[in-house]
Order: structure tokens, then sequence, then C-alpha cells
């Protein structure tokens, strides 16, 4: 036999019609049958010849893990929610059965309230599952433990298992960035263990993480300054004001807005100040009218003082400069500055005061941003208004009352969106009822059932709700189940044909997966409980 398994292959590849193979065809046989026969032969020639590799050495024992272990049925039910995870998600018709996809999110933050841990034997399964879907990482590694860190080691699969931090907030291979391993990674691992390093340090000692920072700082590429900046945002306190000061010279444009940002929500900041000086000189009481208003004069420079204070000079397209200016000067400045600038007025009395010459929505616009920005629950809860108040058209709102909504406290936000959702429904309604804490409050539940119970007697298109009856499966308080199950019965459609077609079967399903899914809720907070 004087053919390679090189010969052989390249003529299977090409095709025996286009190159002749290397072999002779026996009695009976054609060309591709003999190429056939010749590459089986070389094959086991070449599994015989083999030499047997030296084993490698064995890895090491997997750490303990004291944690008590869940209690058997819940237990199970992991098993099946990691098995189902693949299953149908999202809105549109998915039958009465629960979504399991959406469950196991919530299944792990319970397991890990509990401080259990996960069974050994469905820790491949459960860093599958976060390897792909980033969103339950967190919760995932932390039932998984030393042990889950320990596997994804041994698996390029889960490598995102070894940069992520741990449930104490370490970092895997570096607990503090004094120890050699933390140094280690911070000088030579990869952007996101570096990352992974600076948040979880920063949660435990903000000053150490600052200084860590501020080792790198002069060396470091301007996107990835931009994003170790953002990590700042956690426990931000004046320690971190002369860092941040020290950035605004920084060459990067979006570094220096992102410095600028900081300092502003840091009230008693030198950038607050001066911003504060720059805003009282473009707003001001008017007294000269009928009554009082608030006069506007808007910068008419961007010097390059207010451009290293973060004031972007440049507007977006269709913006008027002056407007632009003003709008970015008075988000930065203290919301504090306007009750002296203001006579004494609360939040909601300035509010309330009529702004001449149509500067309203853009000086609003900029306090519903500094409101955020600041957390201030006075200013939120003014700019805001009462939640019966008619909502602007889309596109014309100066307000994002979602945003709004998350510098109140949670028992306030809740009760707001009930009656909003009360007095207008739920079309307009869905990233307001994001914003509120989980599971809803009784008042908040009964609202969004009320009003999808009125949406389908009204004949409304069914399938536009699906988003928030999604919601309503994930947040609704589990015991409402049984005061639920009288919305499962299926109604005769109208004998008119009104409606859309449908939508009657529809929304009995919908609201047997709704019930089902609370008492499936509520069956896995009593596994869980042992």
């Amino acid at each position: 036999m004087n053919h390679t398994w090189d010969d052989l292959v390249s003529a299977a590849l090409l095709g025996t019609e286009r190159r002749t193979p290397p072999v002779r065809p026996g009695p009976g046989q054609d060309t591709a049958t003999a190429l056939l026969d010749a590459a089986a032969l070389h094959t086991v020639r070449r599994r015989a010849g083999l030499r047997p590799a030296p084993a490698r050495p064995r890895p090491a024992p997997a750490p303990g893990d004291a944690r008590p272990v869940l209690p058997p049925a819940a237990r199970q039910r992991l098993a099946l929610l990691l098995a189902g995870r693949s299953g149908p998600g999202g809105g549109g018709r998915r039958g009465a059965a629960p979504d399991l996809t959406e469950l196991l999110p919530q299944w792990l933050a319970a397991a890990n309230r509990h401080g259990y841990q996960a069974p050994p034997a469905l820790l491949p399964a459960l860093l599958d599952a976060a390897r792909a879907r980033t969103d339950l990482r967190a919760e995932a590694l932390a039932l998984g433990g030393p042990r889950a860190r320990w596997l994804a080691g041994l698996n390029p699969r889960w490598k995102y298992a070894l940069r992520a931090g741990g449930p104490d907030g370490t970092v895997h291979g570096g607990g503090a960035a004094g120890d050699p391993a933390g140094r280690r990674v911070w000088e030579e691992g990869l952007f996101a263990e570096r990352v992974a390093l600076l948040t979880s340090l920063r949660r435990r000692d903000p000053a150490a993480a600052r200084e860590l920072l501020g080792t790198t700082w002069a060396s470091e590429r301007a996107e990835d300054r931009l994003m170790f900046l953002d990590s700042l945002r956690e426990e931000l306190s004046p320690g971190d004001e002369p860092f941040l000061e020290r950035a605004l010279s920084d060459r990067s444009r979006t570094v220096r807005s992102t410095a600028a940002e900081l300092l502003s929500a840091l009230p008693g900041s030198a950038l607050a100040a001066r911003m504060a000086g720059r805003a009282r000189s473009c707003v001001a009481l008017d007294r000269t009218g009928g009554g009082p208003r608030i006069a506007v004069e808007a910068p008419h420079e961007c010097d390059k003082d207010m451009q290293r204070d973060g004031v972007v000079a440049q507007p977006p397209s269709g913006r008027g400069e002056r407007s632009w200016w003003l709008g970015q000067v008075v988000e930065a400045a203290p919301l504090d500055t306007w009750s002296e600038r203001f006579d004494g007025r609360s939040a909601a009395g300035i509010v309330a005061l009529p702004v001449a010459d149509g500067w309203q929505p853009e000086l609003h616009a900029a306090w519903c941003r500094a409101a955020i920005r600041q957390r201030d629950a006075a200013w939120s809860r003014a700019l805001l208004g009462p939640a019966t108040a008619p909502p602007a058209a889309e596109g014309s709102s100066w307000r994002d009352p979602a945003k709004l909504l998350s510098a109140l406290e949670p028992g306030e936000r809740a009760r707001w969106v009930a009656e909003f959702v009360s007095a207008h429904g739920l079309s307009e309604a869905f990233r307001l009822l994001g914003a509120c804490e989980v599971p809803w409050s009784e008042p908040l539940g009964r609202a969004v059932v009320d009003a999808l119970d009125i949406a389908r007697d009204a004949g409304s298109y069914p399938w536009s709700f699906s988003g928030v009856m999604g919601l309503a499966e994930r947040c609704l308080d589990p015991a409402e189940a049984d005061r639920l199950e009288v919305l499962t019965a299926i109604p005769e459609e109208p004998e008119d044909g009104s409606g859309s077609p449908g939508a009657v079967a529809y929304w009995s399903e919908a609201f047997q997966r709704l019930v089902g899914t609370l008492r499936l809720r509520a069956t896995m907070q009593a596994e869980l409980a042992g």
C-alpha cells in the first residue's frame, strides 16, 4: 500500500470524478467504494499505532460548602426549572401552563435568601443556564458557591464564573487589591476580571478601590477609563471628589463628561457650586408682571471652564445651542439652589410657578434629570404631579415618570402607580410597573388585575396586554391566586361579533396561566421553607 492518509482525504474531498484516487478497485467494486475501504483500513492502522498520552494530574478536590442542602422537594423543583429553561418565554400565547423560564430567577433569589447550597449534581446545568442568561449569573453563582467556581475552572465554557464576584462580593482569584492574587488580577487580568475586582472592592472598601484605580489610571485606554470610572457610582461619596476633579482634565471628552456627572451628584462638591452659580445667573424670579413667574436667560456662550465641567458645547441635531447649554447647567446644579433662589419656596411651589417665554419644557426637563441624579424625593414628587392627571401625549412630555419614581420610597411608589393604573388603565403603565418593588403591594396588585378585567370586558385587543400579564405573573403576591380564580372562567363570545377574534379564549387562557403561576410560586416558597 503506497498511498497515504492525506492522499485518500484529498481524493474524497475533490470527488472521484475529479481526482483519480490512489487505489485499485477490486472485483465488483467501483472507485468510490474502493476509496472508502482503503480509508477504513487506514483508520484502523492509525488508531492502532497511537501511543497513549501521559495522564494529566488529578484536579484538586472540590472545596467544601457548609451551607445547608436544599429540601428534597426544592431540589426536585430546581431540576425541573433547569430542564424547562429553554422553553418558550416572553409575550404572546403560551398556553395556560406557567412559564418556567421566568420563574427560575425568582427561585434562585429565594433559595439564596434561605442560604442554601446548590446540589452538586445540578451544578453543570446551573452553570449552563447562567452562561445562556447573564441576568441569572449573580444568583446562580451565589447558590453554586465555591464548588461552582471550582467546576468552572475545569471547563472553558464556564469561564465567565471565574471573572464574577462571589456571594460575599470578593472576586475569584483575588479578594483584595493588597494581596498578591488581587494585585495580579488588576495588573495582568482580562478587562472583565479587572472590572469585577474593582466593583467588588468598591463595595467593601470604597477608598481602596479608588486608590487601586489611581495606580494605573494614566496608562489605561480611554474606553477602559470610562468603564472604570463608571464603577465609582456605587458608594459615591465626598471622598471621591479629588479624584473626579482630576478626571475633569482627562484627554477623553466622554471621561470628562462622566466625571462631571458624578461630581454633580455630590451636592457639596466644588463643581456643584460652580454649576449653581451659573444656574442662578440664568434662572430668576420675575415679579414685574401680574404675579411671580420664572424668567430664563440661557447662556450666550459655552466657555472653556464650562466645557471642563462637563457641558458639551455641540448640541444634537435639531437643538438650539443656548437651550442645550441651559439644560446641562440646570441639570448639574444642586436642587437646594432653587429654594434659596425662589424665596424659600418648596419644590412643589417652584414647579407650580409659570415660566416665561416658553422655557418651561426645557427647565422642567433639566429639573427632572437633576432629581433623578440626586435621588431627591421631594423634587421627584413635585415633578411627577398627581397620578390622576392626564398623561402627556407621546413624545411631548418632559417627564420620565418611571425614573422619577425611583427616587421615592417603595410604598409611595406603589401607591402612585396604583392610582395611575386606576385612573388611566394599563396602556402607559408598563414601565411604571417595572419600577415597583416585588411582590406588588395589595392596592397595586388589585389595581392591575381590575384594569386587566376591565380591558377584557371592553373587548380590547388582548395580545397588547401580554407584557403586563407577564409582569403580573412574576410580581403579584401569590396569596392573590384564590381571589383571581373567578377570572379564569370562559365567557361567551359577543353575539354581535364585536371584539377581537379569539379574544375571549385568550383572556381566559391568560388568567388561567396567571392563577397557575401564582399557585406554583406559593408552592415553591413552601418547598424552600422546608
